[in-house]
């Protein structure tokens, strides 16, 4: 029995195989088997993993085809294809945090949230190329592993650090990237590659297991995907509390849920005086006037905290983590050309300079739960600037609207808008307060009900 389309099965959904496979209109095996001649085709061009396991993958949905034939599927992701950001440990595959440093080091252990989709039967594709230690300047572009490339355009960014998660979704590789967000790095890939993309708050995703935090509790586990139906079913899949990690308590399953009509959102289309390039500001200048016609009330303002003094304090908590990490690692010539000068910014910070960036971060916390008794939500674009040569940092604008939300632990969506007249994708951001992951969620299906974006894929 197969899907009775012309679409080929590695653009279906999660959601989409989930149902087929239910019906016995499709088995894993196929789809697997579809999605990795796809990868076949296109991962030369945009270079998308640091490594592909076919057959770990080919192995997985032959058991998910038995249990489909049993009718004991384990759940809402059994013989799902997915991909994981080789940041994140999975067991028995390499766990490079895209350096040369780690090449070859394999994981002993799932991390948390792989544990869990490994438990509802899903079908890992393999490891995804990542910024080295997650902490490049807006590219994927490594000594380990070279060039990601974008979807929509090779010869541009598909964003860091979760690029390579993020062009393998958006081209068919896979339903649903896991990914992290340690300043935007679900964000604005998403934004780049006609993703949803969610940063939850702080503790919503457990983790244990992982690797060495090196930006404290700012680095968080989250999805991308191509609908928002997908996106739900992964964060119901990897939400929720784990005994070792006590920064998870307190948060229970969610789901989508109504959405409240008359939430009050304030806009912020700069922050702290940085560029915002003009498709981006007239593609979420729209976007406001689309949420007020979805009953929203939209309001002008500045950002509601001090923009300044964060930007004075961001760059040391990645400097001071990462010369924490290779204090006794031989390092030199063999990390690439932007790290050398962050360790050396990490070890000559004193305790005093550390504490001041910790007390700033804190006061963006602050600041926001001031704001959000006035407001229900924060609208900015998801990235200051549209895709870049793939081979070049960013311009330093492109991050203004996402690391600060790392420091307030704050929840984040980045959601697909109006493209630019090239037809790349562009993305906004809504913020929600502490803890309102599932309300953003609910909000971005009621935007995409409205404007959808699925239709807008890539040529590739």
């Amino acid at each position: 029995m197969r899907i009775e389309t012309e679409k080929p099965l590695w653009q279906y959904t999660a959601s989409e195989l989930g149902a087929a496979y239910r019906r016995g209109q499709a088995k894993p095996s196929q789809v697997i088997e579809a999605v990795l001649v796809r990868a076949g085709h296109i991962d030369p061009v945009l270079n998308l993993f640091a490594v592909l396991d076919a057959e770990g993958a080919r192995q997985a949905a032959r058991e998910s085809d038995a249990r489909f034939a049993a009718n004991t599927p384990l759940g809402d992701f059994d013989g799902i294809p997915i991909t994981i950001k080789d940041n994140i440990p999975v067991k028995d595959l390499q766990l490079a945090w895209g350096s040369a440093l780690y090449k070859g080091q394999i994981a002993e252990k799932d991390e948390t949230p792989v544990e869990r989709l490994r438990a509802q039967g899903a079908v890992i594709l393999g490891k995804t190329n990542v910024s080295e230690f997650t902490l490049g300047r807006g590219n994927v572009n490594t000594l380990a592993f070279g060039v990601t490339r974008n979807p929509y355009d090779p010869a541009l960014t598909s964003g860091a650090s979760t690029g390579g998660g993020a062009a393998a979704t958006a081209a068919g590789v896979g339903t649903v990237a896991i990914g992290t967000d340690g300043g935007g790095s679900i964000r604005r890939p998403a934004s780049y590659n006609n993703l949803v993309g969610l940063k939850p708050s702080t503790g919503r995703v457990a983790r244990v297991n992982g690797l060495p935090p090196i930006l404290g509790d700012f680095e968080i586990i989250g999805p991308l995907a191509r609908t928002v139906d997908d996106l739900a079913l992964a964060l119901s899949a990897i939400e929720g509390p784990d005994a070792h990690d006590r920064a998870s308590y307190g948060f229970s399953k969610g789901g989508v849920e109504p959405v409240r009509r008359g939430q009050k959102v304030l806009f912020v289309r700069e922050v702290a005086g940085m560029t915002v390039e003009e498709p981006i500001a007239a593609s979420v200048a729209e976007v406001a006037d689309n949420l007020r016609a979805l009953g929203f009330v939209v309001e002008d303002g500045p950002a509601p905290f001090d923009a300044v003094l964060f930007e004075k304090h961001w760059p040391v908590m990645g400097a001071t983590g990462l010369a924490w990490l290779l204090k006794d690692t031989d390092w030199e010539g063999k990390v690439g050309a932007p790290y050398p000068p962050m360790i050396e910014k990490g070890r000559a910070l004193t305790a005093v300079e550390f504490f001041d960036a910790l007390m700033a971060y804190r006061s963006v916390y602050e600041q926001f739960a001031r704001a959000f008794d006035t407001y229900d939500l924060v609208l900015t674009p998801a990235a200051g600037a549209m895709p870049w040569k793939a081979e070049d940092f960013a311009p330093p604008y492109h991050r203004a609207f996402t690391g600060f939300v790392n420091a307030a632990g704050l929840p984040a969506i980045s959601i697909p808008s109006s493209p630019s007249a090239s037809g790349m994708p562009i993305g906004f951001q809504l913020i929600a307060p502490f803890g309102a992951d599932w309300s953003l969620v609910s909000i971005a299906k009621l935007y995409e009900e409205a404007h959808p974006w699925i239709q807008n894929a890539p040529a590739i």
